[in-house]
């Protein structure tokens, strides 16, 4: 594909998430229309339509637009580092380990503050990074795409189990961990949001910064030390970049699944092998089917929701199967 078809695609993928971001403020258990929608943010009177864009849809479409860039943009960083199609921050624990530490931060210290949670789950994140590829490296082979998605499963159950535990102790935190055990946008708000913010964009810088370094490794080790790439500080901003970008989407909106997995293989199709396009199509196309999935949860059982971390659960689940099956990965 030419630079030109790649740059026009681009922009038409970004009318599509304008479109659906515009189509996440008016779509729900209350439908909206356009012009009311307008009209909360040029004549703002405190009706029920105002309300409901300005302090619940809006907040909701900010998140999902930031959780859907920081986790297609850190799957993309986390595949090129591991050469891996089946990695993840979902499928290889990073999420679960986010989620377990916000949780302790609930449990044992009383805290609710999304600005707060995002340094526990940063923590979490790069635990269960370090634990995954240690335990993914052991024995003949090295880190295999095979073993670290096993060690990723261990890991996942691993977090899982001692979330439960401590969930099961403290009733408090057992309704607050709801919001968490399966990704959810609905408690967002912009103030909360806007404290992630910072975080996102310093990721999202970095993954730009090593996306050259990529294409090198992509070519294996050798030939990227041939080209002059410094493997060992690449992966050192690499795996900072993956822990700074899926613990801030934890911290808006739990462990979503799959959207890491999912949306790197699609940004390829588009956008060839070169990373430098990779990580920009997957910064478009994140969102998009984030807020896709949020939105389906709205309307497929009003007036109850579904929330969005099931439905790209559901979605995401037979793209794994298909890797799995089609791709040629070591010691499958």
């Amino acid at each position: 594909m030419t630079r030109t078809a790649r740059g026009t695609g681009l922009v038409v993928a970004g009318a599509v998430l304008a479109a659906v971001c515009v189509a996440s403020v008016l779509v729900g258990t209350h439908p909206l229309t356009l012009d009311q929608a307008v009209t909360a943010f040029t004549d703002f009177g405190g009706s029920d339509a105002d309300r409901i864009v300005r302090y619940i849809r809006l907040p909701r479409t900010v998140a999902g637009l930031l959780a859907g860039v920081a986790l297609a943009l850190a799957g993309a960083v986390m595949q090129g580092l591991t050469r891996n199609p089946l990695a993840g921050p979902g499928l290889l624990g990073i999420n679960a380990g986010a989620s377990l530490a916000i949780v302790i931060a609930m449990g044992a210290l009383g805290l609710t503050a999304p600005a707060v949670f995002v340094w526990f789950a940063f923590v979490g994140a790069a635990v269960a990074a370090a634990f995954v590829y240690t335990l993914g490296s052991l024995g003949f082979g090295g880190a295999t795409p095979v073993k670290l998605v096993l060690a990723g499963a261990a890991c996942t159950a691993l977090c899982g189990s001692i979330t439960t535990a401590i969930t099961l102790l403290d009733r408090s935190t057992l309704d607050n961990f709801r919001f968490w055990v399966v990704g959810s946008l609905t408690r967002a708000s912009l103030e909360s949001v806007g404290a992630i913010v910072p975080f996102i964009a310093v990721g999202a810088v970095l993954a730009l910064a090593v996306s050259r370094p990529l294409n090198a490794i992509a070519m294996g080790d050798d030939m990227a030390r041939t080209l002059g790439t410094r493997l060992i500080v690449v992966r050192a901003a690499g795996a900072l970049t993956v822990v700074l970008l899926a613990g801030s989407a934890v911290a808006i909106a739990g462990p979503i699944a799959f959207v890491g997995l999912v949306i790197p293989h699609i940004a390829r199709a588009f956008a060839g092998q070169d990373y430098r396009w990779v990580l920009v199509w997957c910064a478009v196309l994140g969102p998009i089917l984030l807020l896709l999935a949020d939105i389906l949860g709205r309307v497929v059982a009003q007036p109850q929701e579904i929330q969005v971390g099931i439905i790209t659960a559901f979605a995401g689940s037979p793209f794994f199967l298909y890797l799995v099956r089609n791709r040629k990965v070591a010691a499958l």
